[in-house]
């Protein structure tokens, strides 16, 4: 009986022991690592009575990668879901797929007001990019934009 209990007890001790843990730290890749170092920013116009509001920042974090941050007082119009944010080399969305889109470059759909962040892909310089536009694809307007100064 002692021997059975001394095993149920070595198998509890196995089951509840400390164990050092090892899982990686997952870190968001869509989110800047440390402070955002901002180099352009500008205010949001509102468009076609979207309600834009708020200020987009352009800038690096400490680990040289670029993001796009809305900050928190950031809003648009979300009810049509398909609000994309594009880099812009003016005010006007100026489509031109035949020529791969120039003069735009696509980050991706807004989802929430507030702060957000978009990762600029690697290898695409924002250098020509002197506006962000807030596009709705489901109608065809843009809901409103920023010049980055």
């Amino acid at each position: 009986m002692k021997k059975i209990l001394l095993l149920f007890y070595v198998a509890f001790l196995g089951l509840v022991s400390c164990s050092e843990d090892n899982d990686p730290i997952t870190i968001d890749p869509t989110k800047p690592t440390g402070a955002l170092s901002v180099l352009r920013s500008g205010s949001f116009v509102d468009q076609n009575g979207a309600g834009s509001a708020g200020n987009a920042a352009l800038g690096t974090d400490s680990q040289g990668k670029e993001f796009l941050q809305f900050n928190s007082a950031f809003k648009t119009a979300l009810a049509t879901g398909t609000v994309t944010v594009f880099l812009s080399t003016s005010a006007t969305f100026m489509a031109d797929p035949a020529n791969g889109n120039p003069n735009l470059l696509a980050l991706g759909p807004v989802r929430t007001a507030g702060e957000n962040f978009f990762l600029i892909p690697s290898g695409a310089s924002t250098a020509k990019y002197t506006h962000v536009i807030l596009w709705c694809g489901s109608v065809g307007i843009p809901f409103g934009n920023a010049q980055l100064k």
